[in-house]
C-alpha cells in the first residue's frame, strides 16, 4: 500500500523525523497557507515535479489559481483530492536516503546518495549498508563521512535509528526520503517522502489511509529487474516468474491480480509497475475467469493512453470474454501472442535489440 506524501510525512513526524511545517488543502478547506509556500499535488505516483504537480507560490494572487489548477491536473492517470502546502525551505544541499526490505538478501538496507532531488533516477553508485543488527553510531559516522557532513554526525545517527524504528513499527517495506534537505541553518529535514506499507500486516494496524490494502498480491522480487509480470492466480503468477527466469530475463515483481480485478485496479498496478527504474518490458499472462478478459483489455488500452513511460507489452490472454477483449486490443493496434513462450521470446529479443 503506497501512502500519499502527507500521510507518509505524518508517520515520519510521529517517529521524530523532521518534516517541513505544512497544512493540507482540500476542495472544502477555507484556511489558506502563509506565503511563500510550496503546493504539492497528493497523488500516489512519482514524477510530480516534472509533470507540474509541485509549484512554489510567492504571492497571494498566484495562490488560488494554482490551487484550482492543481486540483484539475491529472498526473499519470491520478487526480488529487488534496494538496500539501509546505513552508519554502532554504536549501543548502539535497541528499538521498532510504530504508527498505531487500528481498534478495532477506534483510533491511539503508541506501544513500550524496545527490538527491528531482534527477535522482539518473544517479549511479548508490552507497548501501545492511541494517542487520545495526550499529547506528558506526553507520551514522560512515554516512556523515559519505555526505561530507561531519558536523551532522549525531543528527544522522539519530535519523538512521528513527528511520529503522519507523520501518519496523509501521510494517513498511520502503521509506524513501528524496530529497533529504540540509537547510542553510543546518537542519536535516525530509523534503519529500515515499512510503510503502506491507498489505499483509494490515491486521496489526488501524490504518485509515486514502489507498486501502490491495487485494492483488504484489511483491517486488528485484527492483533492478528488466521485466515486470502480471498474471492471475498464484500458481500462474509463480509459473510466469519462473519461466521468465529460465528465459534469461530478470523479473522485477510477482503480481497476482486475483479474481474480480477491474480496469481501475489493473491501471493502478500498471502505474506501480512503471516505477521500476530498469523496466524494459511487461509480460501479461492472463487466463480470465472471474476477472474478465475484456476488463484486462480495457486496462491495457487505458495504460497505453495514460502512462507515457509504459514499456512494450507482451500479452497472452485467454478465457472469459476473450473475443471481446481481442477486438478491443486489435482496434487499438495491440497484439495478443499465442502463448507465454512466445511472449518471453519476443520480450527477450526486444530487450537485446
Amino acid at each position: 500500500m503506497k501512502l500519499l506524501e502527507y500521510e507518509a510525512k505524518q508517520i515520519l513526524a510521529d517517529s521524530n523525523i523532521a518534516i517541513p511545517t505544512s497544512s493540507l488543502i482540500t476542495k472544502t478547506t477555507s484556511n489558506l497557507p502563509s506565503l511563500p509556500t510550496v503546493l504539492k499535488s497528493q497523488v500516489p505516483i512519482g514524477g510530480r515535479g516534472k509533470a507540474g504537480g509541485i509549484r512554489v507560490i510567492e504571492s497571494s494572487d498566484e495562490l488560488q489559481p494554482n490551487i484550482e489548477d492543481l486540483f484539475n491536473l491529472s498526473i499519470k492517470g491520478f487526480t488529487p483530492t488534496a494538496l500539501l502546502a509546505e513552508e519554502k525551505l532554504n536549501i543548502k544541499q539535497e541528499l538521498y536516503l532510504s530504508v527498505l526490505i531487500d528481498r534478495a538478501s532477506s534483510s533491511i538496507k539503508l541506501i544513500a546518495h550524496i545527490d538527491g532531488g528531482i534527477e535522482v533516477e539518473d544517479n549511479t553508485d548508490f552507497t548501501s549498508w545492511s541494517l542487520e543488527n545495526p550499529a547506528f553510531d558506526v553507520i551514522g559516522q560512515e554516512l556523515a563521512d559519505y555526505y561530507k557532513l561531519p558536523g551532522q554526525t549525531f543528527a544522522i545517527q539519530d535519523l538512521i535509528e528513527n528511520l529503522y524504528t519507523c520501518l519496523i513499527k509501521n510494517d513498511a517495506t520502503l521509506i524513501e526520503i528524496n530529497p533529504l534537505v540540509l537547510t542553510t541553518d543546518d537542519r536535516l529535514i525530509a523534503g519529500d517522502c515515499k512510503m510503502t506499507l506491507d498489505d499483509a500486516a494490515s491486521f496489526r494496524h488501524d490504518w485509515n489511509f486514502e489507498e486501502k490494502p490491495t487485494e492483488a498480491n504484489f511483491v517486488t522480487i528485484d527492483p533492478t529487474g528488466n521485466i515486470a509480470t502480471i498474471a492471475n492466480g498464484a500458481g500462474l503468477a509463480m509459473a510466469t516468474v519462473d519461466a521468465a527466469f529460465e528465459a534469461g530475463l530478470t523479473p522485477a515483481n510477482f503480481l497476482d491480480i486475483g479474481g474480480g480485478a477491474n480496469t481501475e485496479t489493473l491501471l493502478k498496478a500498471f502505474n506501480r509497475i512503471v516505477e521500476y527504474k530498469n523496466l524494459q518490458a511487461i509480460i501479461i499472462n492472463i487466463f480470465a475467469g472471474i476477472t474478465r478478459a475484456d476488463e484486462v483489455a480495457n486496462a491495457i488500452v487505458a495504460a497505453k493512453e495514460q502512462i507515457n513511460t509504459l514499456p512494450p507489452l507482451f500479452i497472452r490472454l485467454a478465457g472469459t470474454n476473450y473475443e471481446t477483449a481481442a477486438q478491443i486490443l486489435t482496434d487499438n493496434g495491440i497484439t495478443i501472442m499465442p502463448n507465454l513462450e512466445s511472449c518471453l521470446t519476443a520480450a527477450k529479443e526486444a530487450i537485446n535489440d
